[in-house]
């Protein structure tokens, strides 16, 4: 796995992170002891006049109880997209918890000419429903 560590990458000008939409889902599969599935609608945003490809990621979820989750890995949804300038890549996908919780990290890429690049991902909340 690659080293996903903030200091060995560079923020760029015009490259940002939207968060669309979180929306609790209890239909989906989820384990007894996480029986809180949520779907989040993410779009990374290239206004920059670099061509960047998306080549990981690195989220913490942190529960109201004090649990937290790392979740690292390579690319994004099986993936690594290239975004060229003016351009964005928008993908959903799902995570599972015990209770509320706050969501934040980085996606992690590098340009066409070799710069590393890091994309922070505006914090958001996963909310358990009252009915849940």
């Amino acid at each position: 796995m690659p080293d996903h560590s903030p200091e060995n990458y560079q923020e760029i000008d015009g490259l940002s992170v939207r968060v669309d939409d979180v929306i609790y889902m209890p239909s989906l599969d989820a384990p007894h002891d996480k029986p809180h599935p949520f779907v989040y609608f993410i779009t990374v945003v290239n206004e920059s006049s670099e061509k960047v490809r998306i080549m990981g990621r690195k989220w913490v979820v942190r529960e109201e109880g004090g649990e937290f989750t790392v979740v690292e890995g390579d690319g994004v949804v099986g993936q690594t997209p290239v975004i060229d300038p003016g351009a964005d890549f928008s993908y959903n996908s799902y995570h599972v918890t015990a209770m509320a919780a706050e969501v934040n990290g980085s996606f992690f890429g590098t340009t066409a000419t070799g710069q590393k690049v890091r994309i922070r991902i505006p914090g958001f909340k996963l909310e358990v429903p009252d009915w849940a």
